[in-house]
C-alpha cells in the first residue's frame, strides 16, 4: 500500500501550482502516520448480473434503479460486490488531528483518501488476474452515491457481504460508511478488452470518461 503524493496534491486543489516545502513536509508526515495506523481489510463476492431495462440492474438479490449504473455495466455478464476499509484507527487519527490543526487535518484527509483508493486498487489486482485467465476484464469501481445510484444501497452491500462481522464495516443512519475511509462498490466483469479497472487516467485516451481525474 502507498499514498500517491500527486494524487494527494490533486485532492488538495493543486494543479499547476507548486506546493510549499511546508505542505510537502506535512504530506510526508501524515503519510507515515496513516501507514502506521491503518488496519486494512477487504471482502468481495462474485454474482451474475441481469440488465433488466435501460434503468434497472439486478445482482445478488438487489434491484437497482439507476440509468448511470445500467450504462456503466452494459456489456458485463457478472459483477463483483466489493468492500474495503482502512479501519477505525485511521478515523481516530483524523479526529484527533482536526482538534489540533485544521490545516494539517485537511492534508491528512487527502492522504487518507489517496490511501483507501490505493488499497482498493491493490486488492483488485489479483481479482483482475483471475478474471483475465477466463477472458474477462474489470470495469472501474462504481459506488452507491455515484450518479443516480442511490446511496441507500450501501445497506445492501453491507448485508450481502456481511461486512459488520467480517471486516468491521458498518454505516450511519444517513448511509455514511463507518469507518469513514471505506468503500463499497460494484465492479463489472466484461469480455470487452478496452475496459480499465484502476486509475490510469493520464495515459488513457477516453477524454469523456466520468472517472477521469485530470
Amino acid at each position: 500500500m502507498n499514498i500517491d503524493r500527486q494524487e494527494v496534491l490533486r485532492y488538495l486543489g493543486y494543479r499547476n501550482a507548486e506546493p510549499s516545502p511546508e505542505v510537502l513536509h506535512h504530506i510526508a508526515d501524515c503519510t507515515e502516520e496513516l501507514l502506521q495506523a491503518c488496519t486494512p481489510h477487504h471482502i468481495f463476492h462474485r454474482e451474475p448480473l441481469r440488465l433488466v431495462s435501460p434503468n434497472i440492474v439486478s445482482f445478488a438479490g438487489i434491484t437497482v434503479h439507476s440509468r448511470s449504473l445500467f450504462q456503466h455495466l452494459t456489456g458485463c455478464t457478472e459483477v463483483i460486490l466489493f468492500a474495503a476499509t482502512l479501519g477505525s484507527p485511521v478515523d481516530l487519527r483524523l479526529e484527533r488531528c482536526s482538534k489540533l490543526s485544521m490545516s494539517r487535518a485537511v492534508i491528512m484527509q487527502a492522504c487518507a483518501a489517496s490511501l483507501i483508493e490505493s488499497f482498493c486498487d491493490e486488492c483488485q489486482e489479483p481479482i483482475a488476474v483471475e478474471a483475465a485467465a477466463k477472458g474477462l476484464y474489470l470495469r472501474p469501481r462504481y459506488s452507491p452515491g455515484y450518479g443516480d445510484f442511490d446511496i441507500a444501497h450501501q445497506r445492501d452491500f453491507l448485508t450481502v457481504l456481511d461486512c459488520p462481522k467480517r471486516i468491521g464495516l458498518t454505516m450511519t443512519d444517513s448511509f455514511m460508511l463507518a469507518p469513514s475511509k471505506s468503500v463499497t462498490a460494484v465492479i463489472g466483469l466484461t469480455a470487452e478488452p478496452q475496459s480499465c479497472h484502476i486509475a490510469k487516467c493520464m495515459t488513457c485516451q477516453a477524454k469523456n470518461c466520468p472517472f477521469r481525474k485530470g
